[in-house]
């Protein structure tokens, strides 16, 4: 990386000049390592497959020791391969260690893509370990007048221990750092640092392979080291150590000689450049954001954490970057109107601070901001009638620009001051979006370091207060410049979207949807809080009684929640086949329990997976009953930012985490209602889209041919996979064809395939291939889709939704095979998610140009479910079906199914 460090004053945390400069190394691969195995695996990952818990293990032990330890100057070490001259002088050096987790690669590198974003300074020299580097800085820093401080997880590292290098060392995963001094070390071994080579040889290393004394411990080396003085004395005086540990250190004399001279540090490794050199600089913030982003590190503390040890940090509080000042006013009563006559015809930049997310719907402090500067603040509970009127005006009018950020957020709370939100011309969450689908971050401070180069103070509510004052200044100041930004980001983003081509979606398909999706979340749709209890009643009472039957099958009681009890009765007691090993014992997660289920014919692992089960539909209804609001009714909230292939999620609660195909599942839909003053529910989907954008993307001329036949598509797919005739396609076939079907589309491998058929992975590969020689335009499609992103770093929908998928030329195999399933699925699901949209959009604009009273009340997977008011049941469904059908044209013809009835279940069709 490129050194940033020359120009920069070393300094205390209070701004002074530090009287003492002060060094810390770090170790990278032991404790990128150590934190590996201090975090489980299978907590941490992207969406992409890239196991993280190294490199945020890594992260936060550097983030605590930069704060406590408050270093001038910074460096990490790295090894470069198991290929040294320690390692040439002895072959077997390190050979007993374990073949390096395929969790655990690339994880190092990402972490040095981390550090450059720091500007950390990183060494990694050919043929030398990183304790050699390190040995060699410590040296050399400590010649030079630095104190010293070493991170890392090598015990022999405490030879360089002094009054000046203090080595901190992992204790407990990488989270508890013991300091040893020359104090420390004589308290734990009885020897000075410059012994401990000498005693280190003489006890033995079984991490690095070095063998030991037979009969000689860590007492008996001590005693020998400080008896004789020193190793080189020890060995002059070999015959005087007595006994039949003596006559064993004399019979393995050569090799403890080796193990001497291999755990001697280099203290004279040729680097680049010496430790003055390593001063910290400020951290490059927006490259920062990226890599966290990128790593899908969301938790705001370890993001604070690590942003707090910037050394810049301090400089640019008090020195923001130019060219973001905001020239504001903090409006009073009857100065708004004439400021938004002031300001009419440019893009104005809204911002607000609203108590949503406090347990009330109304907007407290609401800021402006013009493209050239000027901004302005004011409290709506301040208006007076003419501003009120203004501000409603100007708000609601389509032909007066505005530009936001998460405008369907501020559409739902608005709608509480009977204000209506129209004209947004920019929503810059979903240009982020649109322009980087995979982050997993689009809050506007963190768009305003990447795009900007800027941070943004916290306004009120952001920052967690409960009082909102109107008179500080700061806080007003922090509103204005969040509006100004907002502004700022539009017009970063203008290019942007025009480069990727995602221009016309954004203002076609995504501002009008969230203008939908603000409507429906106020809407809702009517709860049956009575059937809701009934069935959380039942599901409790099943889960007891799968406790009941778990016990009686052990024979004792045990905690069915506790994975390390079940693991025992599993494992211990029953002795069941061994599944998966991780670091906490075998996994007993649901792929296991049902693997254990077709191995064994015991009836634990059947009840466990009932109990969880049931549980978890429990868990569900509970939360649903808690989400109905005080009008009746459940107010789902839409997230168009969340899957990165443009499919709606819904949280709060999620709907989409209802089982449609199970019994339990249908009675949970049973809580769902016709709400007071309509007659029925209506439900509208389309019949499997996936495979029919499938069958268009490929050109398959047979796989279109099966849609247009107008019979079951699965069994005349079958028939031509099987060679048999339609009628003697029996249900095994049809069901092994629909699940390679879908699969396909969702980038389903043969592996997997074999997992969800419960088939061996050769029938199931024969099974793929077979099909392939049927529908080879489906094959050379998905083929073509793969090579095309490879080339380019993206895949397209058909409306030009692209995902980026960089880890398609990863040297990392579990990550590049990711991406390529990723590939496969994008494409088709992205397409099917913008059809669905176009068709929300057009059955809404359908409905109001109609001026029905049937309102559209959700979306869920590819059902849109409506709220029909009486004697408008046929026109509605003739507007849904011709609406939806037309959305976009495809060689095999969408096809739409539409259902009524007087709740979500029986309105299915």
């Amino acid at each position: 990386m490129a050194e940033k460090a020359s120009k920069t004053t070393a300094t205390q945390p209070s701004g002074e000049p530090a009287e003492h400069p002060r060094l810390l190394l770090l170790d990278g691969h032991s404790l990128a390592y150590r934190a590996f195995f201090a975090l489980p695996a299978e907590n941490f990952s992207t969406s992409t497959g890239q196991t993280t818990n190294a490199i945020y293990g890594f992260a936060s032990m550097l983030a605590n020791t930069l704060r406590d330890e408050q270093p001038t100057h910074l460096a990490v070490a790295f090894d470069v391969s198991r290929k040294t001259w320690r390692s040439e002088e002895f072959p077997e050096y390190k050979a007993t260690r374990s073949k390096t987790p395929d969790e655990f690669k690339g994880q190092v590198e990402l972490i040095g893509e981390m550090l450059d974003a720091m500007s950390v300074r990183r060494f990694a020299v050919e043929g030398f370990e990183a304790d050699d580097v390190i040995a060699t800085l410590a040296t050399r820093a400590e010649a030079d007048g630095f104190q010293v401080s070493i991170v890392t997880g090598d015990r022999d590292s405490f030879q360089l221990v002094s009054d000046q290098v203090t080595v901190l060392y992992p204790t407990k995963g990488v989270s508890e750092l013991t300091r040893f001094t020359p104090e420390k070390v004589q308290e734990k071994y009885g020897l000075s640092p410059q012994q401990y080579p000498d005693f280190a040889a003489l006890r033995g290393d079984p991490s690095d392979n070095l063998p030991g004394i037979p009969g000689v411990g860590e007492k008996t080396a001590a005693k020998w080291i400080n008896q004789f003085g020193s190793f080189d004395a020890l060995v002059e005086r070999a015959d005087e150590v007595k006994g039949k540990a003596g006559q064993n250190f004399r019979d393995h004399l050569e090799s403890v000689k080796l193990n001497r001279r291999l755990t001697e540090m280099v203290r004279d490794v040729e680097l680049s450049c010496g430790p003055a050199d390593l001063l910290r600089a400020p951290y490059d913030r927006q490259a920062l954001t990226v890599v966290l982003d990128a790593l899908e590190f969301r938790h705001q503390n370890f993001r604070e954490r690590l942003l707090a040890a910037d050394p810049g940090a301090v400089e640019e509080a008090v020195a923001p970057a130019a060219g973001v000042a905001v020239d504001g006013v903090a409006l009073g009563a009857g100065e708004l109107a004439p400021w938004l006559a002031e300001h009419d015809g440019v893009p104005l930049g809204v911002a607000t601070v609203d108590a949503w997310a406090l347990g009330s719907g109304s907007v407290s402090e609401i800021a402006l901001a013009t493209p050239a500067g000027p901004a302005a603040w004011f409290d709506p509970a301040e208006l007076d009638a003419a501003d009120e009127r203004a501000f409603a005006a100007w708000i609601a009018d389509p032909e007066r620009p505005k530009v936001m950020h998460d405008a369907k957020g501020a559409m739902r709370v608005f709608a509480e001051h009977g204000w209506t939100i129209a004209g947004v011309r920019m929503d810059t969450a979903l240009a982020a979006y649109l322009v980087k689908p995979g982050r997993r971050s689009f809050a506007l401070d963190a768009l305003s370091v990447e795009y900007l180069g800027r941070e943004l103070a916290p306004a009120a509510a952001d920052s967690g207060q409960l009082a909102f004052g109107a008179d500080d200044q700061a806080e007003q100041d922090a509103l204005m410049t969040q509006a100004r930004a907002v502004v700022d980001l539009s017009e970063a983003f203008e290019g942007r979207l025009t480069e990727v081509g995602a221009a016309e979606l954004l203002h076609d398909i995504e501002l009008p949807t969230s203008e939908l999706l603000a409507r429906l979340e106020r809407a809702g749709i009517a709860a049956d809080r009575g059937w809701l209890e009934s069935m959380e009643q039942q599901f409790a009472a099943a889960v007891q009684l799968a406790v009941r039957e778990a016990h009686a099958a052990v024979g004792h009681e045990f905690n069915l929640g506790s994975p390390k009890q079940l693991q025992e009765v599993l494992f211990g007691e029953l002795g069941l086949p061994k599944t998966k090993k991780t670091k906490t014992g075998y996994t007993t997660d649901a792929d296991a329990l049902a693997w254990l289920a077709g191995q064994t014919e015991h009836e634990l692992p059947v009840i466990m997976l009932r109990h969880r089960e049931q549980a978890r539909l429990r868990s569900t209804v509970e939360g649903l009953i808690k989400t109905i609001a005080p009008d009746g009714r459940i107010h789902t909230t839409f997230n168009q930012t969340v899957a990165a292939t443009g499919r709606l999620s819904s949280t709060d609660p999620n709907l989409q985490n209802i089982p449609v195909r199970t019994d339990e599942g249908r009675a949970i839909r049973r809580g769902f209602v016709v709400g007071e003053g309509y007659e029925s529910l209506m439900t509208a989907d389309y019949s499997q889209i996936e495979l029919r954008v499938m069958a268009h993307l490929s050109e398959d001329e047979g796989l279109i041919q099966a849609f247009t036949s107008g019979e079951d598509l699965h069994t005349t797919v079958a028939s031509q996979v099987f060679g048999v005739a339609k009628t003697e396609v029996d249900p095994e076939m049809r069901r092994k064809i629909k699940a390679m079907s879908y699969g396909l589309a969702y980038g389903l491998s043969a592996f997997g395939l074999s997992q969800q058929l419960t088939i061996a992975p050769d029938e199931a590969r024969k099974l793929m291939d077979t099909f392939f020689e049927r529908f080879g335009g489906v094959r050379d499609y998905l083929q073509r889709v793969v090579e095309e992103a490879r080339a380019t770093g993206y895949t397209q929908t058909m409306l030009g939704r692209r995902r980026y998928l960089p880890d398609l030329n990863s040297d990392n195999r579990q990550r590049r095979e990711m991406a390529e399933r990723m590939a496969l699925n994008a494409p088709i699901q992205g397409t099917a998610a913008d059809i669905v949209k176009i068709a929300m959009l057009r059955v809404d604009r359908a409905l109001r140009e109609a001026r029905l009273t049937s309102r559209m009340l959700l979306q869920v997977h590819d059902e849109i479910v409506l709220e029909i008011a009486a004697g408008e049941r046929e026109r509605v469904e003739e507007l849904v079906r011709r609406e939806m059908s037309g959305a976009v044209e495809l060689s095999a013809p969408l096809d739409v199914s539409v259902g009524a009835g007087s709740d979500w279940e029986s309105a299915a069709h």
